[in-house]
């Protein structure tokens, strides 16, 4: 409790004490050009509640910030305080939030100056927390006092946070490309030259890469190979980029149909999306494939589940596909409002049904059976589960709105309109969630049969194993892949114990598994290193 009041409070007067340091160096900023004209009244501004403001945070939360840091920093030293959750913590959110707010601010000035307009109060916002991330990245890798837990949370979030603010802007400026070169203009839809828009999304997006390029290859985020870096990875890399990419492909592809059958429209509304989705695609591609072929050199756990989140993203595209164009197709044989035209919903979910169809089949390649393992791991299931929940509660959302409506039909005979104009959209939702849910539903059945067939050949030989290790896994298998190769050689629950301080274990799955082969026991202790030695304990009840 002591350590967990300490840090946020510490938190708080570092925070309250740089916002006031940015408010007074932003409205020094301000004053400079006028050469300080008035002194205080220059300084003032706009008000001299925000001077006070500044002041008040400056002068009070900054001196308490640094006396409680000079008395946390004294005793970060310790083992103790190394080794305590809150160090870690602390330092991996200040971080984080100093690195946001940084490059936000600073960014953002910059762009500014492409339209020729000057924000000295962000400029000075960015400095401050500039040098506020700096100082406490200069603590994370002291040699003597950093913390040994959470030591790579900032840098994992600060290669995300890079990777999303580059993608986006990234998108934004071939967008502006794109669009120049479709509609042959410089002007865009609101009559600004169409360079300051492109040049300020280039601004953010050689920011963000830069940010991503710094945590990702210089301060090694793309080496880290905890489960929260695998998240990271999977989550953002993986299924934020394929989402991008498929929803910019499919509206392509919608175009094209477009184009080809039903052209009704001018060319250039017609073609208004497309520069927006060739960049969505584009860029969206290009990160896809990248993280994707990291995920496939990760651990096996990674490697699933990079494939289960590109599966699912395909699996939504399609199933949205077949909502869309049962909708449609019912649409025909009820009473469409006058000069209504059904093909551009049939061709909108035809084009997402050809999009999402493909990926998701050659991801989960639903013709050939599924590898023992590849059953076995939990991902899988919960993938299998999640899957068939959500569908099966979209299925009797649209029960409850299309009994609703019939009722209302029926009820009301003011109600005017056809009962199958109705109930068509929620038709659509419930085919596609149906089909969704059912087929999810028999796989998972499948594989619990299968995995008790298999049962007796895995019968589990042991109940606990506690798995010692050092803080690094030298040239051996990764953390991961070691217990893996426990769970499946002995069915026990493994917890995984890291020595304290420098340690080293060059660890072989295979070598891991043969010593543990002829062990039985309700607990045992494994001992891995130093180097590649493994000491086995049973250990009594």
């Amino acid at each position: 409790m002591r350590r967990l009041i300490v840090f946020v409070l510490l938190f708080v007067l570092v925070t309250i004490g740089a916002v006031g340091l940015g408010g007074l160096l932003g409205r020094l900023f301000e004053a400079i050009p006028g050469n300080l004209p008035g002194g205080v009244d220059a300084l003032a501004g706009d008000g001299t509640s925000g001077l006070a403001q500044s002041l008040a945070f400056t002068l009070i939360g900054g001196p308490l910030a640094a006396v409680l840091w000079w008395a946390v920093w004294r005793r970060a030293g310790d083992a103790a305080e190394r080794a305590a959750l809150t160090w870690g913590l602390y330092l991996a959110g200040m971080t984080t939030v100093a690195l946001i707010t940084s490059a936000t601010a600073l960014l953002a000035t910059v762009a500014s100056l492409v339209e020729g307009e000057w924000r000295p109060r962000e400029l000075g916002t960015g400095l401050v927390w500039a040098a506020v991330w700096v100082w406490h990245a200069r603590m994370a890798r002291h040699p003597e006092k950093s913390p040994l837990r959470l030591i790579t949370v900032s840098l994992v979030v600060g290669a995300a946070y890079g990777l999303v603010v580059a993608t986006a802007n990234a998108v934004t400026l071939l967008s502006g490309l794109f669009d120049v070169a479709l509609r042959e203009s410089a002007q865009t839809l609101v009559g600004d030259p169409w360079w300051t828009i492109t040049l300020k999304a280039l601004v953010w997006a050689v920011g963000g890469a830069a940010i991503w390029w710094w945590y990702w290859s210089r301060l090694g985020a793309r080496r880290v190979t905890t489960t929260f870096a695998a998240v990271a990875l999977v989550l953002v890399g993986v299924l934020g980029a394929s989402l991008l990419a498929l929803g910019g492909f499919g509206v392509l592809l919608y175009l094209l149909l477009r184009l080809v059958f039903d052209r009704v429209e001018p060319l250039a509304e017609l073609l208004d999306p497309a520069a927006a989705a060739l960049a969505a695609a584009l860029v969206g591609l290009l990160v896809w494939v990248y993280h994707r072929a990291i995920a496939e050199r990760r651990t096996p756990a990674t490697r699933q589940a990079g494939r289960l989140v590109t599966s699912a993203a395909g699996l939504a595209a399609a199933a949205s596909g077949i909502g869309i164009v049962v909708n449609s197709l019912l649409a025909t044989f009820g009473q469409p409002l006058v000069g209504g035209d059904l093909r551009p919903l049939l061709l909108g979910g035809l084009s997402s049904l050809i999009i999402g169809g493909p990926v998701w089949w050659f991801t989960w390649r639903p013709t050939e059976p599924a590898a023992p393992r590849e059953r076995a791991f939990a991902g899988r299931r919960v993938y299998l589960i999640t899957v068939f929940g959500l569908s099966a509660v979209a299925a009797i959302i649209t029960l409850l709105i299309i009994g609703f409506q019939v009722f209302e039909f029926v009820l009301d005979p003011v109600v005017r309109g056809s009962l199958l104009d109705r109930v068509r959209a929620p038709l659509g939702v419930l085919v596609a969630a149906t089909l969704v849910a059912g087929y999810h539903f028999g796989v998972w059945r499948s594989d619990r049969a299968v995995l008790a067939t298999d049962a007796p050949a895995r019968a589990r030989t042991i109940a606990r194993v506690t798995l010692v290790i050092g803080a690094a896994t030298g040239d051996g298998a990764p953390e991961a892949e070691l217990v893996a190769a426990v769970r499946d050689a002995t069915g026990a629950q493994v917890t995984v114990w890291r020595v304290a301080g420098p340690g080293e274990a060059s660890i072989a799955a295979p070598d891991l598994v043969q010593a543990l082969v002829g062990v039985m026991g309700n607990r045992v202790l494994v001992i891995c290193g130093p180097a590649q030695r493994i000491e086995v304990i049973p250990l009594a009840d």
